[in-house]
This record gives structure tokens, sequence and C-alpha cells, in this order.
């Protein structure tokens, strides 16, 4: 394929990515964002295959096939629970591949660049494998939390913040050692050396990170991966690598930012260890009060009394995979005249956006998934709430208690109904690790069990 037609599939490419990013900005969008990204996407990795480039086809297609394989299998087997982790993972492996393109590039005989071109290619080549290595091992702290294999309490070493700084200022002079090396072997050295600590920082800094604050560090994440291959694009001359890794830092980014304001913290505040950092206890009835518990049967008999009638999930919805009982109660209680909505908090569960794929996967309609934003001003005029799984997002400790870990993010204010019915297993504080004074409102009532059994039982009753 000559270069020409290279350049217009890469364009065309390019076009089909920045229409996929603007299809998944809206719910009714997305299915059709994700199949302008995936022909782009099937474009641009034929057209680098067909470049003149490549001379040798047999270990390309070889680890081509190998890899389709692999990504075949494992998305086939994950769950939508498991969604962050596997996005995580995928972050790795960006920023992995950006430090093995790095060092090769760098150590490539036939590298023609010289002067300062070769400066230069030299920066792109330092840069790139920094934030790799940084995304790399953080997308795996990442993977483990959301996992559950390491703990979600945040890692707060002593001088942390001191020890990333020195972090930074050795690598800034082993940048310096490297680009004024007098060779490849004497370079290649402080890349390797940078490397490591690149490593260190990315693993000290997701440690440091509290679990309210994973759906950040996923977008966050996100963002550098975006950026490693922005850089990997530049080290390349590979136009269309620069423009997807701009396009994704760019809206990982922005996405991050987003969810900093929704949990009313500062991007810097996140990374350096936000909310999340100290952890609550279990709730006490001898502190807080009593509650108040109730059945299935009765919460049918309030939804079915009701006129308006708002639902917010949660994680624990995604985890009992309820969405398609509680689809199913949405139906039954329109048909009967009741107003029903969804409240979808910005963090709900360990993604953005999270809720409203398994909503979208229920086949609840677009138009009643609503964000927090459009429903909190609702509440008061509502009946019953059900709160489905999710603890820290309708937490009133975050407006009534300055102390909080979590005091000043915005939440749902479902306590402000006439009555809330929170779907829990036990009384175990959420993922922040803080108490959650909603339980023991008077007009709270706890629906206790699995949240699939409780919702399946609230739907029989209801059809009976």
């Amino acid at each position: 394929m000559s270069e020409g037609i290279t350049t217009v599939a890469y364009i065309g490419a390019s076009i089909l990515f920045i229409l996929s990013l603007g299809g998944l900005s809206n719910q009714e969008t997305a299915r059709r964002g994700n199949v302008y990204g995936i022909i782009g996407m099937a474009i641009a990795v034929l057209a680098t295959i067909l470049a003149t480039q490549i001379d040798d086809y047999t270990i390309l297609l070889g680890a081509v096939a190998v890899g389709a394989i692999i990504g075949v299998i494992a998305a086939s087997k994950v769950e939508m629970t498991s969604m962050p982790e596997l996005v995580a993972i995928l972050h790795s492996f960006v920023g992995l591949a950006a430090v093995l393109v790095g060092v090769a590039s760098y150590v490539d005989p036939t590298s023609a660049y010289q002067g300062v071109e070769k400066t230069i290619h030299e920066v792109e080549i330092f840069l790139g494998v920094f934030i790799g290595a940084i995304t790399f091992t953080g997308s795996v702290i990442a993977f483990g939390k959301l996992r559950g294999s390491i703990s979600g309490k945040p890692l707060m070493l002593p001088m942390r913040h001191w020890m990333n700084l020195a972090g930074i200022i050795a690598s800034l002079w082993l940048g310096y050692e490297f680009l004024g090396a007098a060779n490849h072997d004497a370079g290649l050295t402080p890349l390797l050396i940078m490397t490591a600590i690149a490593c260190v920082i990315g693993v000290h800094l997701v440690m440091a990170i509290g679990g309210a604050d994973m759906p950040v560090v996923v977008s966050m994440l996100n963002s550098y991966s975006g950026w490693a291959a922005a850089a990997t694009g530049f080290m390349l001359a590979n136009d269309l690598l620069i423009v997807v890794g701009a396009l994704v830092g760019s809206s990982g980014a922005i996405l991050s930012y987003i969810m900093c304001r929704a949990m009313n913290r500062s991007f810097v505040s996140v990374i350096l260890g936000g909310f999340g950092t100290t952890g609550g206890t279990v709730a006490s009835d001898a502190e807080q009060g009593e509650v108040v518990p109730t059945s299935a049967d009765e919460t049918a008999s309030m939804l079915a009394d009701s006129n308006e009638v708002i639902i917010v999930p949660g994680y624990g919805m995604a985890v009992a995979q309820a969405q398609n009982s509680v689809s199913e109660i949405t139906n039954l209680l329109r048909d009967k005249g009741v107003n029903v909505r969804f409240g979808i908090h910005p963090v709900a569960g360990r993604l953005p956006g999270h809720m409203n794929v398994l909503l979208a996967e229920a086949k609840v309609p677009y138009d009643i998934v609503l964000e927090m934003d459009e429903l909190n001003d609702d509440f008061l005029e509502t009946d019953v709430v059900l709160v489905i799984g999710a603890n820290d997002i309708v937490n009133p400790g975050a407006q009534d208690d300055p102390n909080s870990p979590i005091a000043g993010m915005p939440v749902l204010e479902v306590w402000k109904a006439k009555t809330s019915v929170v779907f829990k297993r036990s009384m175990a504080s959420g993922y922040a690790g803080v108490d959650n004074p909603l339980f023991y409102k008077e007009n709270n009532r706890m629906l206790f069990g699995d949240a699939k059994e409780s919702v399946d039982g609230i739907l029989q009753s209801l059809k009976s």
C-alpha cells in the first residue's frame, strides 16, 4: 500500500474515532459510537499492516492472531461487574507497550537521526517511557485493588510526597544524563534506571489512593495511557497514533475532571491521596440509633401505593446482577401509572457510566435514567426511593459532617423523600469505609439480603 493511501486511511480512521467519542457521550448513540470505533480501529490496523515499511509478515500476523484470540476469550468471559478491572489491565498493556517501543526505538541500529532531530527523538523516547512505566505499574495496582487482591485502603507511607518528588527529580537528572550520553550504550543505563524509578512511582501513587477514589483513578490512567500512546506515535513518526493518543489522553483528562467535580475534590488532592484516606467504622446502634427493617412484601406494597418512585442503583446491584429484575419492576409500575425514574451518581459503581451500561443492558428506557443534578430537587416530591446496593453516594454525612472523609462530596439526597428503602447485605460501611447516617433516619427502611433475591421478591409480590 502506498504512503498516500495509508495517509488517507489514517485520516478516515481518525474521523471515525472522533465520531466514536461523540457517540459515546450519549446513551442513545453509544452503540453507534462503539461501531464507529470498531470500524476505525479495523481500518487503522489494516493500513498499518499493509504499509510499505512492513516487509515480513510472519511474526506480525502471528502476534496479531495470538493477541486477537486472547482478547476474544478474555472479553467473552468478563462480567459487567469486572469491567473496571478489565479497563485497568488494558491500560497497563498500553503503558507497557510504550515502554517497550521506547527502549526498542532507542537501541534500533538503523536509526538515522542526527543533531537536533536526534535530541528531539530522544526526548520523545524518554517522555514516552516515563509516562508508560507509570501507567503500566499504576494500572496493575488499580487492577489489584478493583479485583480485591490488593487492599482498597490507602498506603500512607511517612513523607510519601517527598518520596514522589525525589523520584521525579531523580528522573529529571537521569533525563539530563540520557540526553548527554556519548553513545547508545552510555544512554541506555540512565534510561533503564529511570524506567525502574517510574515504575515505583506508579505503584506508590495508586497505592496511596483510597478505594473511594478509584473511579477517578481509572479515568486518570486512561488519560495517561493516551499520552503514552501519543508519545509512542512521535517516536515512530506515526500520525494516527499521535491523533488517537491525544484523543484518549484529552478525553480521559476531561473525564477525570468531571469525576473530581462530582466528588468535590481537586484532581491534585485525589492523586496525592484524596478522600478514602481515613477509614470509618461499621455503624453501631448505640452510636447512631435504631434501624427499621422491612420486607420485600412491605416494599412492594409501598411501591404499589406510590405516584413517584426513584431508583438509585449502585455497585451492589451490579454484583447481584439484579438489573433485569429491576427493569421488570419498572415496567410493572409504569403500566400502573407510577412515574419511575433512575438517579445516577457520576461515580456510582467503580467505573464512570457503569450503572448506565447495566441499565441499558436491561433495556431500561434512556429517558428515565437521569443524572444526580437532574433529580436532587425532586426527592421532596418522591414517595419511595429504592437504594439498591449504593452507599457512599447517598450518605448525608457528606453534607452534615465536616470531619467526614467524604465531606463536601455531592450526593443523591434520598433522605428527603417520604420513604427510602436501602437494599444491603449487612450494616457494613461502603467503599469509602465510612458510616452512613441514612440507615438510621426515621423515614428509612432497611431491606437486608442479596439484592437479586430481594428484588425478585418484590417483583413476585407486585405480580400477585
